[in-house]
């Protein structure tokens, strides 16, 4: 559509047709804000959509030429519950065999292509061994992110025992498969200044709203808007792919969102949004009005506090262009990182080989305390040593000191004096809601959006996802809870959208993360606002354990305790107490509807790449 990726201008909007997926009956949302089925209202005019009016085929391959078909074992090789990848001779596929039956699916995650036969098979789902997202065998479709898009499925037959694999040359190539679509219904005289769906963000809570609503069939404007320049990107990885391009990580290609009719105003920020008028106003003056509104707009980043703080050098890693002047600044040059949060101690891994010197400065006396604990703490900290990382510990920033306009110097609280051409500023960040503050949307004392299990704020029709809200958390007995990930967010998009379509979805996850630093990985489940005990099975020494974070009563926080944990391969899964027995260590630990947390390094073999 006419002003895709900016303001919108006052130019005629073509029309185009809509053929959803498949047959619905559930209702759909219309845009005076009741359900009506497949009845769409653009400025008072009523257009009617009869799905029978446009059959979809359904026959999976329409190019014979494109089809390939091979025997790829006997029914014997494979035992139920076992994965194995097979070759078809133009491509690899995951023959999978659960209660008795033989499912075929794309062999990597397509998320990041990680291998799917190295990950976990439970109850008709593959789980991802890198990032988790989550696959059903026998649809391919994602059940759990982060990934947006799902795997293709293959057809399997049995004769003579043996099993035949019959699957598109195409799909084996690409291996991940787009959900069908629908686009906008949209009529020459649409009001540009009007949207059914106005998205505030455009992370992975927004895009995967704006996504979600098309594959269920959603006909009408959807409007994202965003402060930033760019099409959505995966943000984790400016801190573990520093020089990353933006185009390198986007996270859809512009003709995507052309193709779905999903518009993207890029550099617009709202400044005030009028619930009972349901009008957002933006920073230019600009006013667009809507009937359902996400507010998805993230956090923002602390500074710091201390004279210099404006100095030139001095960043907060927000967007492509900062990683990369860090990146470009940094080489062989001494670096400064203030804050071992998680973005600092990427930036400090990925610049110890680039930079002549990497220090970080940070308040605890050991990293990652207040998630890890001490001894895990101790142990990631001794490896950043190991690798030339320097910590200044239990102190904080007084000064920075400019020659020339420049960054010359970091001037510790402790007295220490510290040379830095470069500074990167990872403390923390506080919820972009400022905006928000005078329009009845309910916001808590630390300025989270509060919302319910179905993303829904207490203003009818607004809901909001991602970084910036607190919502109910099934493990935690429905505790209001931030959970800054990546996967959560869009989680919280999927979760908002279906409930904008009246769906009564109700959030269920589990929390997950991860993150890699010199080679290894550490995943984390669950989660714990603090811990009473911290029991681990492996060698932390060797960064080859896991560790189990607990509120238990102490009778069950003993080491002994845990060999009677069957380690389940799903996180929406319960965590199985049984009779002691010694499981070994996991490449997965899975979880739980108790407070339990899970902190877990693996050894390079499994490990995905580092920039992922």
């Amino acid at each position: 559509m006419g002003g895709c990726f900016s303001k919108p201008k006052p130019v005629e909007v073509k029309i185009e047709v809509v053929i959803p997926e498949k047959e619905r009956s559930k209702e759909e949302m219309s845009p005076n804000g009741k359900a009506s089925p497949l009845i769409y209202k653009v400025n008072g005019t009523a257009r009617h959509y009869h799905l029978e009016e446009h059959p979809i085929a359904s026959i999976p391959y329409h190019n014979p030429k494109d089809v390939v078909e091979a025997s790829v074992c006997h029914v014997k090789d494979l035992e139920n519950g076992q994965m194995r990848e097979v070759d078809l001779g133009c491509g690899k596929a995951l023959l999978i065999k659960e209660s008795g039956e033989f499912h075929a699916v794309g062999h990597k995650c397509p998320h990041y292509g990680a291998p799917l036969v190295k990950g976990i098979l439970s109850k008709g789902r593959v789980r991802c061994p890198w990032h988790g997202a989550c696959f059903n065998i026998s649809t391919g479709d994602i059940e759990d992110f982060p990934s947006l898009d799902s795997l293709p499925r293959f057809q399997v037959k049995i004769e003579k025992e043996k099993v035949y694999i019959r699957a598109s040359k195409q799909a084996l190539q690409t291996q991940r498969r787009t959900k069908m679509m629908a686009k906008c219904i949209s009529l020459s005289n649409y009001n540009l200044s009007s949207t059914n769906v106005l998205i505030i963000g455009a992370g992975a809570a927004g895009l995967v709203c704006a996504e979600t609503l098309r594959q269920e069939g959603f006909s009408d404007r959807i409007v994202m808007c965003t402060m930033d320049r760019h099409l959505p990107y995966d943000r984790p990885k400016l801190s573990k792919s520093m020089d990353s391009h933006p185009e390198q990580i986007a996270l859809r290609p512009k003709e995507f969102f052309c193709t779905y009719d999903i518009e993207v105003l890029t550099e617009m920020q709202v400044v005030a949004v009028d619930v009972k008028s349901k009008i957002a106003v933006f920073k230019d003056g600009f006013k667009m009005e809507y009937n359902k509104l996400l507010i998805a707009t993230g956090n923002t980043p602390k500074t710091l506090s201390c004279k210099g703080k404006e100095m030139e050098n001095v960043f907060n890693i927000r967007t492509p262009e900062d990683a990369n002047r860090v990146v470009k600044l940094a080489t062989s040059k001494n670096v400064v990182i203030v804050g071992a949060s998680f973005l600092g101690m990427e930036v400090a891994a990925y610049l110890a080989e680039r930079a002549h010197s990497v220090s970080l400065v940070e308040l605890e006396h050991v990293p990652f305390k207040k998630f890890f604990g001490e001894r895990v703490g101790r142990a990631v900290m001794k490896m950043f040593e190991n690798n030339r990382v320097k910590f200044y510990m239990q102190t904080e920033v007084s000064e920075l000191r400019e020659q020339e306009g420049k960054l010359k110097e970091v001037v510790l609280k402790s007295g220490k004096v510290l040379r830095a051409d470069v500074c990167v500023v990872g403390v923390g960040a506080v919820p972009a809601t400022g905006f928000l503050k005078q329009s009845g949307i309910n916001i808590d004392s630390k300025g989270f959006i509060v919302v319910n299990k179905m993303m829904q704020t207490n203003i009818p029709g607004v809901f909001a996802a991602g970084d910036a809200v607190t919502f109910p958390l099934a493990l935690r007995n429905n505790k209001k809870v931030n959970v800054p990930h990546w996967q959560m967010a869009h989680m919280h998009g999927r979760i908002a959208a279906l409930n904008m379509l009246a769906h009564g979805t109700e959030i269920s996850t589990v929390p997950y993360l991860w993150t890699a630093m010199f080679g290894k990985s550490i995943r984390y489940a669950g989660h714990g606002e603090g811990f009473d005990d911290v029991v681990i099975q492996g060698d932390l020494d060797e960064l080859k354990f896991v560790a189990f974070y607990t509120n238990f009563p102490a009778t069950l926080t003993q080491p002994g305790a845990f060999h009677s944990v069957v380690l389940t391969p799903r996180q929406d899964l319960a965590l199985d107490l049984v009779e002691p027995h010694t499981t070994g260590l996991s490449p997965w630990i899975q979880t739980v509807q108790i407070p339990l947390q899970i902190f877990l390094p693996s050894s390079r073999s499994t490990l995905p790449p580092s920039s992922v």
